[in-house]
């Protein structure tokens, strides 16, 4: 019995680890901004600035409402919840000072589109970047 117990305690261990894979920010391989704080993608994210540091255009790519990707990112780099953050962007459409950011299904579909576009940011996990994008920020 007590081996049992045992294992089941390690087991309980090991399965309560993160739940979440690290999430990183992306831009263009290309694009001039070597990194980026909390803060600057925030406001970018948020509607507050259409531009990266540098003053070129930023284009934020969202991924589906429900991705524990997405729902890491919002928490940890935003601090907002996901109903807080569709909110914001209710009040800023409503208002006409702001379009939503297009959202696709996934990291690997973010990765592709901010590969392919030099104004585009987004966010995936750690694990979908490759050569053709560049980490701006690391959500831990």
């Amino acid at each position: 019995m007590n081996m049992l117990r045992r294992f089941a305690a390690v087991t309980l261990l090991a399965l309560s680890g993160p739940l979440y894979a690290e999430v990183v920010v992306i831009v263009h391989r290309n694009n001039a901004v070597a990194s980026m704080t909390p803060d600057q993608v925030a406001q970018v994210f948020m509607g507050a600035s259409t531009t990266f540091p540098t003053s070129a255009t930023a284009t934020p790519i969202d991924q589906p409402e429900g991705s524990p990707t997405r729902d890491e990112f919002l928490a940890k780099v935003l601090d907002k919840t996901p109903a807080q953050f569709k909110a914001v962007w209710s009040r800023l459409i409503f208002s006409g000072k702001g379009t939503r950011p297009k959202t696709l299904a996934g990291s690997a579909e973010v990765r592709s589109a901010v590969a392919a576009d030099p104004a585009a940011i987004g966010f995936v996990d750690r694990a979908s970047v490759d050569a053709t994008v560049k980490v701006v920020l690391s959500v831990k």
